[in-house]
């Protein structure tokens, strides 16, 4: 050991020789890792940091771990190589300079210089990094406390292991890689947590890592927190309540336990409540006060509270009673009294006060009025129907709004929003439905002398009343329509059915047509109530109606309009006409001629010799028309006068002749 302190004393000089050496151009000694300066060798197994050299023959090898020397030899020398004495058993030098651990402990583990020497040949060198490593076994995560708890400074976590050498370690949370920030700090075996909260609650693992085993542990960590505050529903909680109604107050708190809370009124921890919800029926005056909502983490003891003040006003008796007395035969004084109730009635003359003049003024006090609930429809934007009902009475003071549907308090939350006055209720949902098949609605209006309360029923999108305004010339209209309070729509379809609008040029913006279908040619959005259409063409006959919409769901359209000259005659009207026309010809020429013909063949027949009957045939026409008819009935004929003997000489004839009686005239009448 003393030799190679003398040798570690002269390395400088010996370095010092190699550079002149060099320098000069003479023959150098090189030394040269034979593999990776980078090994990696499982405890307890053989390993070589394995060299060559070359320039020299049998120079001296010298190895340091570190700056200290651990063994040196020269190359080929009779005697044996000189071993530090807590390596002897571990370290051999091989015939080429090259080192060999034998069963190498974790110890050894460290950075390696091989250096060779000889005489006029100068100094080379080598440097290896050696690590020796276990395979890990038996790792185990614990925590300081069972439970981290918001609020602390720090929680750690820390593992532990049987054996092994950890070359990397890997935290994780909730499967997230975990780095050194303001939260986190990775140090040694532990893993701290700065200001735990209840985000912190999961899974936590570390994987330990080294060339020849990889090991991952897990725990679950569960943090304590809470409770927060309490939240009392249903907010806003009112300024009073009458007496006689009935009340329901719940109280939730978030934490970890999940705690019970308790209502405390007066004192006392209030027994009729059920999972922090509190029932009052019937209030009365003497509950009025303030209530205490207490929640208690049990493990952390934290406690939290609410307070509650709940009036309970009941109306005076009877009516008001006025008087007026003479004071000093001045002066008027006036005096009201209201008896009973809660509080008691009180009467103030207020008086504004300034330094040059002093006014009064006066209030009336007033019970709600009678109001009617107004419904507005939009779409926001996430494509859901958006309900807003106001109820506004006028009163003094001013009326407190409550909302119900059915049985049920009306409270905001995911579906429903109510103002911070409470005058405006909004329903959102996807689907009209949610609306229409909901129970009714109720507002109601309240200040201490009266109520009034409105019942009401939302309706689909209908369209009460329309009418149509045209123009003198008839090229533009004016469509007007009304809706119901408390219909639902969202927007207006204006449907046409007729002949395209014309252009701006005086012709049809597409070819001239007679649509015998409805279409759109506007739309409106919900809150418009008029709308005018251009560009009509007043010699063609054109149809409109309204169709109201709540989203995409479509109600009944309103009454047609209709605007033009009249619907005219069909094509196959026309067509009947135009065929009809040379038959009604024909059928008139054929009229005409059988008339003729009847006029003619009674004219001819009028124009024949009628001779002169005599007056004894006429006479026996005349007296004996039955004889005539009987004879007929019995087949008898009686001859026909003589007619030759009326040509005879006077002196042939038996008789006088008769007188010639002219005949009457004949009328003659045709009818067609």
């Amino acid at each position: 050991m003393t030799w190679l302190k003398g040798i570690q004393k002269l390395r400088p000089v010996l370095v010092s020789v190699f550079f002149i050496l060099t320098s000069q151009g003479g023959n150098c000694l090189v030394v040269s890792p034979v593999g990776p300066t980078l090994v990696n060798a499982l405890a307890g197994t053989n390993v070589t940091l394995a060299v060559s050299y070359s320039g020299a023959s049998d120079p001296v090898v010298t190895w340091f771990k570190g700056p200290l020397p651990v063994g040196t030899w020269t190359i080929n020398a009779n005697f044996p190589p000189d071993i530090a004495n807590n390596s002897w058993s571990v370290l051999e030098i091989e015939r080429n300079g090259s080192l060999t651990f034998i069963d190498v402990p974790l110890r050894f583990t460290g950075s390696y210089t091989v250096e060779l020497t000889k005489s006029g040949q100068g100094i080379a060198s080598a440097t290896f990094t050696l690590n020796i490593y276990e395979i890990i076994q038996n790792v185990t995560l614990i925590t300081e406390t069972d439970f981290a708890q918001e609020g602390a400074e720090r929680f750690t976590l820390q593992y532990s292991m049987l054996q092994g050498v950890v070359e990397q370690e890997i935290w994780r949370f909730n499967g997230r890689d975990l780095k050194n920030s303001t939260r986190y700090l990775i140090e040694g075996a532990s893993l701290v947590i700065f200001g735990p909260n209840r985000t912190d609650k999961g899974s936590y693992s570390v994987t330990l890592m080294n060339p020849f085993s990889s090991v991952t542990t897990h725990k679950n960590v569960t943090v304590l927190y809470g409770p927060d505050e309490p939240i009392v529903e249903p907010p806003p909680i009112q300024p009073f309540y009458k007496a006689g109604d009935s009340l329901i107050f719940s109280c939730q708190a978030e934490g970890f336990p999940l705690s019970i809370p308790q209502w405390i009124f007066g004192g006392q921890i209030l027994p009729d409540f059920h999972q922090g919800v509190l029932n009052l029926t019937n209030v009365q005056t003497s509950q009025g006060g303030s209530y205490t909502c207490s929640v208690v983490n049990e493990l952390t003891k934290e406690k939290r509270e609410k307070n509650v003040t709940l009036k309970v006003y009941d109306v005076p008796l009877g009516s008001p009673t006025c008087s007026v007395v003479s004071v000093n035969n001045a002066d008027l004084q006036y005096q009201c009294k209201w008896a009973g109730g809660m509080p008691e009635a009180q009467l103030s003359f207020p008086a504004l006060k300034h330094p040059i003049e002093q006014n009064t003024c006066n209030i009336t006090a007033k019970s709600p009025r009678n109001f009617i609930p107004t419904v507005e429809t939009s779409v926001d934007s996430d494509g859901k129907i958006a309900v807003t009902i106001r109820c506004v009475s006028e009163a003094s003071p001013p009326a407190v709004v409550s909302w119900s549907q059915g049985n049920e308090s009306v409270v905001t939350g995911s579906t429903y929003q109510i103002s911070s006055d409470a005058t405006q209720l909004k329903i959102r949902s996807y689907n009209i439905s949610t609306f229409l098949l909901a129970p009714n609605y109720t507002c109601t209006c309240r200040n201490p002398l009266g109520s009034q309360r409105k019942l009401f029923q939302l309706q689909g999108p209908t369209i009460s009343d329309s009418s149509l305004f045209p123009n003198q010339d008839g090229t533009i209209i004016t469509l007007t329509w009304e809706v119901p309070p408390t219909s639902l729509v969202t927007g207006f379809d204006i449907q046409m059915k007729g002949p395209d609008l014309l252009s701006h040029s005086g012709g049809y913006s597409v070819p001239k047509r007679s649509s015998k279908e409805y279409r759109i040619i506007q739309q409106k959005p919900g809150y418009a109530r008029s709308t005018d259409v251009f560009l009509l063409d007043p010699d063609m006959t054109c149809r409109f109606r309204i169709i109201p919409k709540a989203r995409l769901t479509d109600g009944e359209p309103s009454k047609v309009h209709r605007i033009g000259p009249g619907d005219g005659l069909s094509g196959s009207a026309i067509a009947g006409i135009a065929a009809g026309i040379p038959c009604s010809i024909l059928a008139l020429v054929l009229l005409i001629g059988i008339i003729f013909l009847i006029f003619y063949h009674h004219k001819k027949k009028s124009n024949k010799t009628r001779y002169p009957v005599s007056r004894a045939l006429e006479k026996v026409k005349t007296i004996q028309p039955k004889a005539v008819s009987h004879n007929i009935l019995n087949r008898g004929l009686r001859p026909p006068p003589d007619y030759n003997s009326l040509h005879q000489m006077p002196s042939e004839r038996s008789g006088t002749l008769p007188m010639f009686v002219p005949p009457a005239p004949v009328r003659v009448a045709t009818t067609v």
